[in-house]
């Protein structure tokens, strides 16, 4: 009640869904301005050994290029040296260009991704009609071009009533890794807000007066308990503010004014709408009941898994600054399981996901990636039974753990001392 009573933490409650919307769009916003304010030019040297495949790369807003002609042909960083900044690069196209399908580009300065590509595709594309034309057809081009097809792949599922619906592989990943964040996220902040709690109370030795009202075990799961009753009710209001946000979106989409759809105001935007139609009939297709519902039991165990440690390994220090060597390993493991989130993120079914998903020090995160991908039921439910067992059993280690070290003082334990206390 204290901490959910403070300030700071109902305005950071509010304010985390449009700070995590931030944070992924805030990039693309900004790459975005990035490339429609730059005004500069990079001006780019062609040296064409093979006389024919120099006018592939064209001027535009971004680049400016030079065709280069005599002694730069043999020396083009004496040419370089020469221009005194006026070119930035220099790129030479061998004589053989069409059999090795490779030029060379020397600069000082390390290029962009973007120039690059925009590069590549130019001269694949020259090559490619220069391969054409070799073969001395003259319909031939016209027939690959008609030749080529976009194809695109309608992803659809059915429910238990055998209804057709869409389902979109990027949006149940993103969902997936949003979760999988979140839970890392909850799991490690909560769980060094009670070993903090423990070092100051040992530290100012109020734990010596509380100990002798109740016992060390009552005293760690209360921590325990109550923190993670923080962390409940932080995803009970996010999870209230979603239902409303879409509630308005669904609103203004079935029920707003005509007036401010794309057709009203002269915008013709038949893709657009079908990608947004698409998008939100996947969202549709997820059972969101199921998902939330997992997220809230993964993320109960993994907390009692994880903050049990940190509440023993706090107990075992006099000093915040020296729990770092009690504290890394659980944030490693925190951090192998994330990334071994990430990595699953592509082949959700695979060994890899499916053991790392059972394993009790992985699975609360990694089960997260694959819960929008429908796990079989046997599986979640070996992965809660072996999480809810291992984090008793921590919970067990941490308390013969705490119940010593709590009232212990004055130098660095080990862990071959803390090893003792357990037995």
């Amino acid at each position: 009640m204290t901490i959910v009573g403070k300030k700071s933490f109902i305005i950071m409650t509010i304010l985390m869904p449009f700070l995590l919307i931030l944070l992924l769009f805030v990039p693309i916003l900004m790459k975005y301005i990035n490339d429609k304010t730059d005004s500069s030019q990079m001006r780019i040297a062609v040296v064409d050994r093979s006389r024919n495949y120099g006018g592939a790369f064209k001027d535009n807003g971004r680049y400016r290029f030079e065709l280069l002609q005599g002694d730069s042909m043999d020396k083009p960083f004496d040419t370089y040296k020469k221009a005194s900044g006026r070119i930035d690069a220099i790129m030479v196209i061998p004589e053989d260009v069409l059999e090795r399908q490779q030029v060379d580009l020397f600069s000082e300065k390390t290029l962009d991704e973007s120039t690059m590509m925009y590069l590549n595709q130019c001269l694949t594309d020259t090559l490619s009609k220069a391969k054409i034309a070799s073969f001395h057809d003259p319909e031939l081009s016209d027939k690959i071009a008609q030749s080529q097809v976009n194809a695109t792949i309608k992803s659809k599922k059915w429910n238990e009533n055998g209804e057709e619906q869409e389902q979109s592989a990027t949006i149940a990943s993103i969902i997936g890794l949003v979760l999988a964040f979140l839970t890392y996220t909850f799991v490690l902040s909560y769980g060094a807000m009670i070993m903090n709690s423990v070092v100051e109370e040992k530290t100012n030795r109020i734990v010596e007066v509380i100990v002798s009202s109740c016992r060390p075990m009552e005293l760690m799961m209360g921590k325990i308990i109550g923190v993670g009753l923080v962390g409940l009710t932080q995803f009970a209001i996010w999870v209230v503010l979603m239902g409303i946000a879409m509630g308005v979106m669904g609103f203004i989409g079935v029920g707003g004014d005509v007036s401010s759809s794309p057709e009203a105001m002269g915008m013709n935007m038949p893709e657009t709408e079908s990608t947004v139609a698409s998008m939100m009939s996947a969202f549709a297709s997820i059972n969101w009941l199921s998902l939330l519902g997992n997220f809230v039991i993964y993320f109960i165990g993994g907390y009692l898994l994880y903050s049990s440690l940190f509440a023993g390994f706090g107990s075992a220090v006099d000093q915040a600054s020296d729990s770092s060597q009690f504290t890394m390993p659980i944030i490693l493991i925190m951090m192998v399981a994330l990334y071994a989130g990430i990595g699953c993120m592509s082949n959700p079914n695979g060994p890899m996901a499916v053991w790392c998903s059972i394993i009790p020090f992985t699975s609360p995160v990694v089960m997260m990636v694959r819960l929008p991908f429908d796990v079989p039921w046997w599986q979640l439910l070996l992965s809660i039974v072996l999480l809810f067992a291992t984090a008793l059993l921590c919970i067990w280690i941490s308390a013969r753990i705490y119940r010593t070290g709590i009232l212990l003082y004055g130098k660095k334990r080990s862990f071959k001392e803390v090893l003792k206390w357990i037995k």
